[in-house]
This record gives C-alpha cells, structure tokens and sequence, in this order.
C-alpha cells in the first residue's frame, strides 16, 4: 500500500497483507493481554506481541479476504471483550460485529478528468448545489430491500445530474451498528458500511458520480461514537479513546462516549480517518457532524454538570485546536477539498483561517436561516405578517461567514414533516409554496443544499425504513413542481450573479425588504461583471396586481422566470417568461425609477435588465417554452 508522509495510521493498523496472510496491528496500551481470534484459526484466540507504545501485532498466514476477525482484549480491570478493530477497513453487516479482512488497494479509478477540473476550479468557489442522500432511502427494490453500491452507481448520478445539482452529500457511511441512527454513531471509521456492498463497491459509487461531472461530499462524525460493546468504549479497560472524566466522557441526550480531543493517538485515529476518506475514497469533502457539541464544554449538559476549561471557560481547547489540524490535514491532503463545518451557534470565525483565529473551515452550514425559515413556512400566511423577521435577518449575518443554506434531513423527519407538509393550505398551495421557497432559497447568498424528496413534492416526513414517493412523479401536480425545481437548478448553476458573489454586499442587494403586510420580499443579485438579477417573491396565497418597486436604471426589464406559469402547476398569474417590463420615471422605495409587475400568489418572479449584452437563449434553463 502506498505511504503517505502524514495521518497514514490507517496504512499501519488494521489488518495489511504481507507475505503468505496478513499482518494485524491494534492499539490497546492498558490491556493486559490481547489475541487475534477470526476464521483463519478457527476463532481460537492466538496471543499477539506487544510492542512499544502500548501496539500489539500478529500474523495469520491463513488469513485471506473477507475473513471474519475480532480482538480479544483482557482489559486493565481484568475483563475480557471480544473488540471489533478500529481500523478495519470492511465490517460484517449488521446485526454481525465482526471485522473483515479486506485489502482496498486495486480499485482502478476512472475520475481523472473529474479529479483534475476541480483542482483548476475549486468548488468552494463556484455554483455549489447539493442533492442531499440517504443511500438506504432513496431507492428500494420491490421486495423493499435497499440498492446496492454498483446499482447506486447505475441510478443515482443519472437522476442527481438530470435534477442539475452538481453535488450529492451522503448521511453517513463510515459502518454503524444501528439503522435507526442514519450513520450518525459509528464504529467503523475507516470502513463504508457493509449495508450495501464491499469498500471496492463504494468506491464504483464515487467514481460513477464524478465522471458524471458530480462531487461527493461525506458526512463525517469525530464528535462522539456510540457505547456498543465491540465498538470504541473503553477499548483496554480504561476510557482509550473517550474522556476519562465522568463530567466529559458522555453525551447523555445521546447515548454516546466523547472522544478525547487532547490525546495525541485519539486525534491521530480521527484524523487518519478523514484523511483516509479523501485519498483512497477520492471524496471531495467531509461535512462535520456536531461541531458545537465538540466546541462547548457544557453542550447539553444540565444542572453545571461540566468542567470548565484551565481558564474557567466554556469553550474546550482541546477541540478547538483538534478542528485546526483537523482542516490543515484536510486540505493539505486535497488543497481543493471542502471542509463543510455543521455548527449551530454564533461561534466566530468557523470559515476563517486557523492564522486569523478561525477554526478553518471553507464553508458552515447556516442552521439559523434553517430554523427561521422553517418556522416561517409553517405559519398560515395571515400570520407571517408579524414574523417578516424570520426571511430578513439572515441578511445581518449573511457575508459573517461562508455560508451553506441547507433544507436537511434533520428538518424533514420526527414530526417535523416534509418541505411540502411544512406549507399551511390545500395541495395547490403546499406546492406552490414549495415553488416560491425554492426559488427565494436559490436567489438568497450562500451555497445550497435540499434533502432527497423535496424535489417530488413528497407530502409525507422521510422514513429511512422506506424509499422516495417516486410514484408522485404519475401526479401531473407534482410532475410539474419537480420539473420546476429541475429547470429553477439550471437557471441558478447558468446564471453567475446567483453564485458568483456570495462573501459580501456586492453581490446582493434590496429592493423591498419591509413589506411585512404583503409578505412580500424584492432583492437584486449581481455578479463582479455588473450582470443583475431581481427576485420578486410572495409568501401570501394572494397576488399583488401592479405591485410596483424601485429598480436600478434600465430601458426595461424581462421576465427571466415565473414560478406561478401554468406549465409549473401554477394559476398563471403575471407574465410568463419572455414577457416584457417597460420603467417607468416613477420615484418609488428611494429611486427615481420603479416598475410595476404582478406577483403571483405564494409565488416568485426572476426578472434581467434587457439593455444589457444579451446572453445565450439557454440562460433561463429551458424555462421558455
């Protein structure tokens, strides 16, 4: 196997072929004793040699791949535990807890021109437009079990590219024990579950997805792991990879152990990890899982059940510093990397550089915008009136860091109910709304990510024991709002002044951002070549007839898209696109110049200046018909 320079513990432990069999190595300083029992010797446990630093090793001759193995650790209290390896690279499936032998080396990729075009173009830079995936929950056989890896890569980068995402983020695959938690406490940090197929197979899925123009982003999780007992939990009879403090070792809302971020072997196994994903699994980025957990001291800690800092505060050291290294080994591995950070306080500075007092990531999910406009949504639209706050105040902090707007897994489950279940009113307004939400989601600075499922116009929550309502498609209703959603996609990769300038105030601007009573909101987005955009949007189930605004000097303007056409599901309302604004000299919001349009109920409108270079008929997406 291939030697990397640093974080290359993976290339150490584990199980490695050499010779004849395979060479195992774990690390396990307080056991008294630890033997290597698997199919190779009959599961009779053979003793292995301690080396120096608390490693032990054996060789098994017989061992071939996908033998079953474990480690049988006496602990420093004197128990014996049967211990899945930490390293392993493939696991049983589920409910086995056995690891697997397996050698990932001989994959041959496929992904060169992928791999290259995005070292020239960073993502970080450009449209960022992420389909967000449960691979177990997308889409199911017949006998509703769940596709594998290889018909994964058959199916899904046909679909995600067809949609116009240029991205998908996975839930998860690093192996787990326990379907009902998506991935998200793991034992296997360097193993893709076994759920659906061999490492190898993984790895078919990646390259499928690149070399149909598509990245792949892994959510990552180094906050805490799950308490099963062949897992990571007092690994040698001692807390190994946790906290040894009773008032750290434990995240009780979640049933999980709290890795020790200041032990220099722990941060080295997580780190190892993710570095790990980025080489031999070519993923494109890692999206962490849980940051604020990892940051505060007293993270859902009740009753001053913490311990403070050295200093007294809140804020843990250990981890701050571990998510530096954490981001320089990221992007020292893959310079183009994104490292995406899930943090859902006002802490500074996450997509900052370690050197100016950041934390060093290049992108932060934007979980108030999030939880604001989901409370938006769900109101009858009589009384959005009085929370006009909720779709405007992202805008005080929108350039603080760089942003991610998600629409997540987390918000379309427990009760919570889908995008579409979220929109008070019958079906035509739940999918009008789901229209108008979209395109003011596109329009708003920061890049995008929607969970699997909104796109059908799903009325029901996300059931990982199930597939997608892919029969909504038979629906000419729902037909219509996915197709919508497809061409809105196309318009927003196409149209730069929607991605180009998401880090500051040039790139975005309001037109009408008080208009609480009409729950209406008008903004302009423009690129650094001056190129514009206006989006009109209405979260009221009324339209607005001659609704007239201030714009920026222009002969007129042209309707670039109408979320409301009828060829979307919509009423009809206002001008399709193509139709034609003339402005007029009619001081209107503090300019000398306005125009005046119908805003189409629980709809938006994208309007371009039409004195300007006029650029490809393709620009709209397709939207003309």
């Amino acid at each position: 196997m291939m030697q990397h320079p640093a974080h290359d513990a993976y290339t150490y432990f584990g199980a490695h072929p050499t010779g004849e069999g395979y060479t195992f190595r774990v690390w396990a300083p307080n056991a008294r004793a630890v033997a290597l029992a698997g199919d190779f010797n009959g599961w009779a446990p053979c003793p292995m040699t301690r080396l120096d630093g608390g490693v032990w090793e054996a060789a098994a001759e017989n061992a071939r791949v996908y033998d079953a193995y474990k480690y049988v650790v006496t602990g420093a209290d004197g128990r014996v535990v049967w211990k899945a390896d930490p390293y392993a690279f493939h696991a049983a499936t589920r409910p086995g807890t056995d690891s697997k032998v397996y050698d990932i080396a001989g994959f041959s990729w496929r992904d060169e021109k992928w791999r290259q075009q995005r070292l020239e173009k960073p993502p970080v830079d450009g449209e960022l437009l992420i389909y967000e995936v449960h691979l177990g929950s997308w889409k199911r056989h017949e006998d509703g079990t769940s596709l594998s890896y290889r018909e994964l890569a058959r199916e899904l980068p046909g679909y995600v590219k067809s949609m116009g995402y240029n991205f998908v983020e996975l839930l998860p695959v690093t192996e787990y024990p326990l379907d009902d938690s998506w991935g998200y406490q793991c034992t296997g940090y360097f193993a893709p579950t076994s759920r659906y197929g061999t490492p190898h197979d993984f790895m078919a899925l990646v390259d499928a997805l690149h070399r149909a123009g598509l990245g792949v982003i892994l959510d990552w999780v180094p906050a805490h792991f799950c308490k099963d007992s062949h897992g990571l939990i007092e690994f040698d009879g001692t807390c190994l990879y946790e906290y040894g403090d009773p008032l750290k070792w434990e995240h009780a809302g979640w049933g999980t152990r709290v890795f020790d971020f200041g032990k220099p072997e722990v941060k080295e196994f997580l780190l190892s990890s993710a570095v790990y994903w980025l080489r031999e699994y070519h993923i494109d980025g890692l999206r962490v899982d849980a940051v604020a957990s990892m940051l505060y001291l007293d993270y859902d800690r009740q009753g001053g059940a913490w311990r403070p800092n050295k200093d007294g505060g809140r804020e843990n050291l250990e981890a701050i510093e571990f998510l530096r290294e954490l981001n320089r080994a990221a992007f020292a591995a893959d310079p183009a990397a994104l490292m995406v950070a899930e943090e859902s306080t006002a802490w500074p500075l996450v997509t900052y550089p370690p050197e100016e007092g950041g934390l060093g990531f290049n992108l932060k999910w934007n979980m108030g915008w999030m939880n604001d406009l989901c409370h938006y949504l769900k109101m009858d639209p009589y009384f959005r009136q009085f929370h006009h706050r909720d779709v405007t105040f992202s805008m005080v902090y929108a350039f603080s860091e760089n942003y991610v707007l998600p629409l997540s897994h987390d918000e379309v489950v427990h009760m919570k109910g889908s995008l579409r279940g979220k929109m008070p009113g019958d079906d035509w307004r739940q999918l009008a709304g789901v229209r108008g939400f979209y395109t003011y989601m596109l329009c708003h600075p920061g890049k995008k990510l929607l969970f699997m499922g909104s796109e059908l116009g799903q009325w029901h929550e996300w059931d990982f024991r199930g597939q997608l309502d892919w029969y909504l498609l038979d629906d000419p209703a729902c037909r219509a709002t996915h197709e919508c959603i497809r061409q809105l996609n196309r318009l927003y990769r196409r149209n730069r002044c929607l991605w180009e300038n998401d880090r500051d105030w040039e790139g975005f601007q309001w037109l009408v951002a008080d208009d609480n009573h009409n729950n209406v909101l008008v903004f302009l987005r423009r690129d650094r070549k001056g190129h514009e955009m206006i989006c009109a949007v209405n979260f009221a189930p009324v339209p607005w007839d001659n609704y007239r605004f201030g714009v920026p000097k222009a002969a007129g303007y042209e309707v670039l898209f109408n979320t409301d056409d009828t060829c979307w599901g919509g009423s009809g309302c206002g001008l399709s696109a193509g139709g034609r604004i003339n402005v007029d000299d009619i001081p209107s919001h503090g300019r000398e110049q306005s125009l005046s349009l119908t805003v189409p109920p629980l709809g938006a409108v994208l309007l371009r200046r039409t004195n300007t270079k006029k650029r490809r008929n393709d620009e709209a997406g397709g939207t003309q018909r």
